[in-house]
């Protein structure tokens, strides 16, 4: 199998190096600054699995055929990667890898939504420009149809992945990717302070203002009937009855699992954006909370707060303090 990977970032640099690190025919998809710095030093993935140098082929665009297409851009940058490559992204399967619900549709209307298979990536990593990724922690790699049962292609693209990472079919993907959103809503206060993950919720009153926006938003799904579905070894009802704790009970515990996620300093996917001057995906994160309850005229009052205090942080390049978050909040 020939395969793409399209965006170079912390998981799209990861993939695209470790499936070349065995023997993988590869075609990596990245911006200019990226191709020069990998021409000249290599890709260099650091991490749990140690060090390594990479070279890849990267190209502006996808300029061949492949037989599978590994999507990394960030939801927002879709429309823009897909335009570039469109002629030959029409002939392969698909493998999106974005946080949140609405990348796959989106994929579907511009490609087919025949050719779409959905993922979850649940491993961890940070990407520093131009040319280097730190494997923070290993997870598995969930795939699925998005739209429908499984079929041979999904077996073949988890048979294909699995000498590389941890994949793993399942089944009702698309509800599994709402318990993803609560995991990746913990990114939005380390964004808005400037922080690592670990720096943010060893402080409980993060932790507890993070379980309420949480708890906000199990409240909002229920209210309109959606139900997010458990992961292998991740159970959604878990989480859901943390935030149902007393916030003096709660708050230890989640500390003790975001600080412990990674031995190196762990920045989420929404401050490494901002950090690098570019839009960040907080639209499809805590923005999905807000999103629909604008759609279905109900409150997520805490959860719009936060994605309007991201996007206040990205415009203005100033972060915020914990003392301001809470002030701002009325918390």
């Amino acid at each position: 199998m020939k395969v793409a990977v399209i965006g170079l970032g912390a998981i799209g640099g990861l993939v695209a190096c470790c499936l070349k690190s065995r023997g993988i025919p590869v075609v990596a998809v990245g911006r200019p600054e990226q191709k020069e710095a990998v021409e000249r030093e290599g890709f260099v993935i650091d991490g749990v699995r140690g060090r390594s140098v990479v070279y890849l082929d990267v190209r502006p665009r996808l300029e061949e055929r492949v037989d599978l297409a590994i999507v990394t851009v960030k939801t927002q940058d879709i429309r823009d990667a897909v335009d570039k490559s469109r002629v030959f992204l029409a002939q392969a399967d698909i493998l999106s890898a974005q946080n949140g619900v609405r990348a796959d549709k989106l994929l579907g209307v511009m490609l087919g939504e025949e050719r779409i298979i959905s993922s979850i990536v649940m491993f961890g990593a940070t990407y520093v420009p131009y040319n280097k990724v730190v494997h923070n922690f290993e997870g598995k790699w969930l795939i699925g149809r998005p739209g429908g049962t499984n079929d041979a292609k999904v077996k073949a693209v988890v048979d294909f992945l699995t000498p590389a990472f941890a994949a793993e079919e399942v089944e009702n993907i698309q509800a599994m990717k709402w318990t993803k959103i609560f995991l990746n809503s913990g990114n939005a206060l380390p964004a808005i302070l400037g922080k690592s993950i670990q720096e943010t919720y060893a402080n409980m009153e993060m932790c507890k203002l993070a379980l309420r926006l949480q708890r906000e938003g199990f409240d909002l799904l229920e209210k309109l009937g959606i139900a997010p579905a458990s992961m292998p070894e991740f159970d959604v009802e878990k989480l859901k009855g943390l935030t149902r704790m007393p916030p003096d009970q709660a708050a230890p515990v989640y500390s003790q699992i975001m600080v412990n996620l990674s031995r190196e300093p762990l920045y989420g996917s929404i401050l490494q954006s901002i950090r690098r001057g570019r839009p960040s995906e907080i639209d499809y994160i805590n923005g999905e909370f807000a999103n629909q309850a604008k759609l279905h005229n109900v409150d997520a009052v805490l959860n719009s707060r936060i994605v309007e205090m991201v996007h206040q942080v990205e415009k203005s390049g100033k972060y915020m303090t914990e003392e301001q978050i809470l002030a701002a909040l009325e918390v």
